[in-house]
Order: structure tokens, then C-alpha cells, then sequence
């Protein structure tokens, strides 16, 4: 992925807290790759066809081509956050997602971008926030969403 720093910063809870209910942020477009996607699976070791033999997903898959595993998809959520939006913080986590739901394939090639609402923003220990935010990764190109998600990060200012 490109690294072109976010324009916006937010630098306390309060700024977090201002964009419930606003208009969400939008990432860059990040292609899909076959090398991302051969990475991806020797990471986590699943090698099923569909999304490691491009020749025999073009032939045999519903699908056309090869496909991103739908949790490689899921994982580009944090790197599209923190590439669309600077948290001048001490520390930040990941702390889970509520739902998740794959609802499109990621043909191999294809250009992903996320959208980023915040549904919520609550104190937590030690004087941090968590925050839920209501995430959608588009295709370019196509009107369905690829995965609809709620992540839960932490934030600690």
C-alpha cells in the first residue's frame, strides 16, 4: 500500500468523539495483488486453489480468477485505518470486531478502498477510549461491498 500520510489528525477522545454520526472517512484505493495474495497464504497456510492457482480459478472457479482470502480482506482494516486516519496518541490497539461478514468475492487485480463511521466512542481504563467504528470495504467498480464490519479499537491519548 501507498505510504502517503492522512491529512486529518486527531488528537484527543474529543476529536474521536466529534465523528460519531459524521460523514465517514474514505481510504485510498489499494490493489489486490497475486504476490499479496501468495503471502497471505504462505502466512496462514491456507493454500486452497481458488486463491493460489490463477490458472485453474480462471477455469474452474465461479468466481473467474483467483480470489483474496476473505480474511486477508479483513486485515487490510487496520492498515487502511491508520493510512486515512493520524492518531497523535501514546498507544493504540486493536480490540476485536462485533460483526463480519464477506459479502462479495476480491477477484485478484481488483482496487479496494474502505469507508470509516464512527458508531461510538466510550471511555475505557486507564484513561483511554474505545471506539466502534462501522467499516466498508468497497471494489472500485462495482455497487456491493466486498466485507461490512465492526472493529473496535482502543485509544489511549
Amino acid at each position: 500500500m501507498e505510504s502517503t500520510p492522512p491529512a486529518t489528525a486527531f488528537r484527543n477522545a474529543a476529536a474521536l468523539r466529534a465523528l460519531v454520526g459524521a460523514a465517514p472517512l474514505v481510504s485510498d484505493w489499494v490493489t489486490i495483488d497475486q504476490p499479496s495474495v501468495d503471502r497471505f497464504a504462505q502466512a496462514t497456510g491456507d493454500h486452497q486453489w481458488i486463491h493460489v492457482d490463477p490458472e485453474r480459478a480462471r477455469r474452474e472457479s465461479p468466481f473467474g480468477g483467483a480470489i483474496a482470502h476473505g480474511f486477508m480482506t479483513l486485515s487490510l482494516i487496520p492498515a487502511l485505518l491508520a493510512k486515512t486516519v493520524r492518531l497523535e496518541q501514546r498507544m493504540g490497539v486493536n480490540y476485536g470486531l462485533n460483526r463480519v461478514r464477506f459479502t462479495s468475492p476480491v477477484l485478484v487485480g481488483s482496487q479496494l478502498r474502505a469507508q470509516f463511521a464512527v458508531a461510538s466512542v466510550a471511555d475505557v481504563d486507564n484513561a483511554g477510549v474505545q471506539v466502534v467504528w462501522n467499516v466498508t470495504l468497497e471494489r472500485q467498480g462495482s455497487e456491493r461491498p466486498v466485507c461490512v464490519a465492526e472493529f473496535i479499537t482502543r485509544h489511549y491519548f
